[in-house]
């Protein structure tokens, strides 16, 4: 592991926590590309109309990965038609309240940001409440701290893989950890945004739903602290992709006497790999726009420019799914508007004819 700064403070000290790691090549480098995507965002000239589609997306991304990460079994198609307010049929009625829950709890916390007030106790308890409400005969307790003990378990094989702090001892351990979130410090916020997701799942404070809440509260911290990249990424996408490694991070942090360098490593590549993912979606945007205004393309043209610049090609079957009901004689015309002027080419037969970018564009 290439160390470039140390910060090795004990783990708590005279009741007060002291979360303990280093700042490592890793998490410099993360926190650097970070900082520039950050830059590039507030500079970007972004239609507010792609920004609320993105944003709309990204709620619904994390909605699906966050409660799928819990163990629900809706897919991402089934998510999106909730949160839009329709009916799935033949889904776990759980399944489906969960994933309302993290919208519920998501509007209150982007209420709960414009107030500017602090974090608290009575916040993450709030958030918690809405997550669980009505979850799984309400078994979760909503928004009350544990009072018996409760462990982390490997779904696949029933073995405790962690035992939490005894209930006595959460009231104090949450009151040092929003009180230290609360204090000025000269850590990264987002190393502090990721200290607080793993401190949070460390205490394990709720008898269920301790992971949701931690990345609501991460995400949160962010948004406070400036770090909300236009709300446009998601923390639970990148944890979803591949859970060993996120229950891997976050069970080294125990294995290394409370050390956070590993988890925070991880966490800040996870932040830093889903804001070039949202990065390289602007630029694909402003390309597109750009590109339309150069060639003075109709909205249906932008579309079909957009879709090759995300998908390298593009076909008139495709384009129909993008515009289902107009006839395909019209989309063709737009193809051949389109090739007319040198922005795109054909490839293949004649009822199989893949559309790309003309080179150099």
């Amino acid at each position: 592991m290439d160390m470039i700064h140390q910060r090795r403070i004990s783990p708590v000290t005279s009741g007060v926590f002291n979360p303990r790691f280093t700042i490592t090549n890793r998490i410099a480098q993360a926190l650097s590309l970070i900082e520039r995507t950050r830059g590039f965002l507030d500079a970007a000239k972004l239609s507010p109309e792609w920004i609320h589609e993105m944003e709309q997306q990204a709620l619904v991304l994390e909605a699906h990965y966050t409660t799928h990460i819990e163990g629900t079994h809706l897919t991402l198609t089934q998510a999106q038609k909730l949160l839009n307010g329709e009916v799935v049929k033949e889904v776990d009625p759980d399944d489906v309240k969960e994933l309302l829950n993290y919208g519920s709890a998501f509007e209150f916390v982007s209420s709960y940001l414009e107030s500017k007030a602090p974090i608290t106790q009575g916040l993450i308890r709030e958030i918690h409440k809405r997550l669980v409400e009505g979850v799984r005969g309400g078994a979760a307790a909503p928004g009350q701290y544990r009072t018996i003990q409760n462990y982390v378990v490997n779904s696949s094989t029933g073995a405790i893989i962690y035992t939490p702090p005894p209930a006595y001892e959460v009231p104090i351990l949450m009151a040092e950890l929003v009180g230290w979130l609360e204090n000025e410090h000269d850590i990264h916020p987002v190393i502090v945004s990721g200290i607080a997701q793993f401190q949070f799942v460390h205490i394990h404070p709720f008898l269920d739903g301790n992971g949701r809440t931690s990345r609501l509260l991460s995400t949160l911290y962010l948004y406070r602290a400036g770090y909300d990249f236009k709300r446009l990424f998601t923390l639970s996408e990148y944890y979803d992709r591949d859970r060993s490694s996120f229950y891997h991070a976050l069970q080294s942090v125990r294995e290394n006497n409370l050390d956070m360098t590993p988890w925070l490593e991880y966490f800040v590549e996870g932040l830093s790999t889903q804001l070039v993912e949202v990065r390289q979606k602007a630029e694909r945007i402003m390309r597109a726009d750009a590109l339309t205004l150069q060639y003075q393309l109709t909205l249906r043209q932008h579309s079909a420019l957009l879709y090759l610049l995300q998908h390298g090609s593009i076909t008139i079957q495709e384009f129909e799914r993008l515009y289902p009901g107009i006839n395909r004689r019209t989309l063709q015309r737009d193809f051949s508007i389109m090739a007319k002027k040198n922005l795109i080419v054909h490839e293949g037969s004649t009822n199989k004819l893949v559309y790309k970018l003309t080179d150099g564009l």
